[in-house]
């Protein structure tokens, strides 16, 4: 068996232990601590959201017809974590040593029709739809100026979040840039600085070029499990086009992509069990936005296993116990 090792992380400046002893082998991976249970029709809140109390949608698919036949629909979340105030943007203030910032943003969510079809068993025309869409939104929150960061996710299975079955996504537009953005951002400009090329568009050559971490490899994309990735089987999609912004990508690049997530999902879900998942869209920042050119924007997957314990908590280090080459062969399309 390999030895472990401590990686680096270029892009973000961490350690990751990969620790093989602690193995799990395919067959066991992804037990899940909750039972994924799909809810009925008859109950859930997503079937006919207006009826169920939800808003009017922010816009819904097919644009062309009347909102009875919607296929995919973006609109404000019931429960949100963020409130939008009209003219008015987040107030921040300082309580002694502490700062605070008012919750003041977005929480919008979109919801595909189909109660039963997950990302990766919709049609290519309504993989991409969904892409299209979050684009589509993430323009019209880009305008804000109340808004710094614009967060898009996937929480799919209970073990990774999710509180409803009905297959959905989340937008979040924050009145801040998170920390962990904030430092992939500053790792990509020193990178750009030094070098005057993008950090990930290097990451891009040299995975092509060695080809063991390679999961998917198709049109203008290309999937890998990272090389200091922090979690088993984790897989990150990129444009091999250079984009700092997701919703600059066009038709075609989103259509490749999608067409890459579909793929690579049903090759997590076929060769672990179907795990519960995490997907979500790295994207640079809204705030400040011509400053940004040296990001390039990806998608990353993260199914759900690993349980961060307390040598995680206490050093930051996370421990994957597969090697990344291990991962990338039995995820290989």
């Amino acid at each position: 068996m390999k030895s472990s090792e401590l990686r680096y992380h270029s892009t973000t400046g961490e350690w990751v232990l990969i620790s093989p002893k602690r193995i799990q082998r395919p067959n066991d991976f992804g037990a899940p601590s909750i039972k994924r249970k799909i809810s009925s029709k008859k109950n859930c809140p997503f079937e006919n959201p207006q009826k169920n109390g939800n808003e009017i949608p922010h816009f819904w698919f097919p644009e062309n017809k009347p909102i009875e036949k919607w296929e995919i629909q973006v609109l404000p979340n019931k429960y949100p974590t963020l409130t939008h105030r009209h003219l008015s943007c987040a107030v921040s203030s300082k309580h002694g040593i502490y700062d605070v910032v008012s919750g003041v943003g977005h929480h919008d969510i979109l919801i595909t029709r189909d109660h039963y079809k997950n990302y990766k068993d919709l049609s290519d025309k309504m993989a991409s739809g969904v892409l299209m869409a979050l684009a589509k939104r993430y323009k019209e929150l880009s305008v804000d100026k109340c808004v710094a960061y614009v967060s898009m996710f996937q929480n799919f299975g209970p073990n990774a979040g999710a509180s409803v079955s009905h297959p959905h996504y989340q937008i979040i537009a924050l009145p801040v840039v998170p920390n962990s953005v904030s430092r992939s951002i500053s790792y990509s400009k020193k990178y750009h600085q030094k070098y005057h090329r993008c950090i990930h568009c290097d990451i891009i050559k040299q995975e092509l070029k060695e080809k063991s971490r390679i999961v998917y490899n198709q049109n203008g994309v290309v999937a890998f499990v990272p090389f200091a990735a922090k979690e088993p089987y984790q897989v990150n999609i990129f444009p091999k086009t250079h984009l700092p912004y997701f919703e600059d990508s066009n038709v075609s690049i989103l259509a490749d992509i999608s067409l890459a997530l579909k793929s690579v999902l049903k090759s997590i879900s076929k060769n672990l069990k179907d795990p519960d998942y995490n997907f979500y869209i790295h994207t640079a920042p809204v705030l400040n936005k011509k400053n940004f050119y040296h990001y390039h924007w990806h998608l990353e997957i993260v199914p759900k296993s690993n349980i961060s314990a307390g040598f995680e908590m206490g050093t930051g280090v996370e421990i994957n116990p597969v090697f990344p080459e291990e991962a990338a062969k039995l995820l290989k399309i």
